[in-house]
């Protein structure tokens, strides 16, 4: 098991000393060594996969323990919190805060917290999608058109200007299944297309 140590601080006016104090102190009453520290000047509110934190943990292996003064130091908020503490039960790390007296590793705790996280994102998914189909529901109340404009795939740009041809190869007894295999698109598009410009398929 490597241990590692975590510190941050909001801005660079604000000192790091009595983290660093405590968490020396706390891993030597445990008999534990430091193998690597991780200090940074950031706002917590500044997602943790780009922090220094996230390449820390990406980096850490099943077992490891990461040590801070207290939980906030790992986010600003609940939900960056429990993302960070989701990610280290999926991988096996361990967390330990020191003011806060927590400890996340193979505990029911760890897999109450691991769920109450999974529940939150499944809610926010939901929240979305019904934001989405609203949105959609609105547009289309307000008579726009919905969907890809016919005529916009690179397929169906190139059937349009191929057209004379097209009926030429009709003309020649050409099956409509045919055309529409050589210009990669179905059938029935094929003919959608050709009545739109006249053409009599029948």
């Amino acid at each position: 098991m490597a241990v590692y140590a975590y510190v941050r601080v909001s801005t660079q006016m604000q000192t790091q000393e009595s983290q660093i104090f405590e968490i020396e102190n706390w891993c030597r009453h445990r008999g534990w060594h430091i193998d690597k520290w991780t200090n940074e000047s950031v706002s917590g509110t500044v997602a943790w996969e780009k922090r220094s934190l996230g390449r820390l943990v990406r980096r850490m292996k099943p077992e490891d323990a990461l040590v801070c003064a207290e939980i906030s130091r790992l986010g600003r908020n609940m939900l960056m919190i429990m993302s960070i503490l989701n990610y280290c039960v999926q991988k096996g790390i361990r967390i330990y805060t020191i003011k806060d007296n927590f400890e996340l590793s193979d505990n029911i705790n760890s897999k109450i917290i691991a769920f109450a996280f999974a529940l939150a994102s499944e809610i926010e998914r939901n929240l979305i999608s019904q934001r989405t189909r609203e949105a959609l529901a609105a547009k289309k109340m307000a008579g726009m058109k919905l969907g890809r404009p016919p005529g916009t795939s690179v397929k169906v740009s190139r059937l349009l200007s191929d057209l004379p041809s097209v009926r030429r190869r009709l003309l020649e007894g050409e099956s409509l299944v045919r055309i529409a295999k050589a210009y990669g698109i179905h059938r029935n598009t094929l003919s959608h297309y050709l009545k739109d410009s006249g053409e009599n398929i029948c």
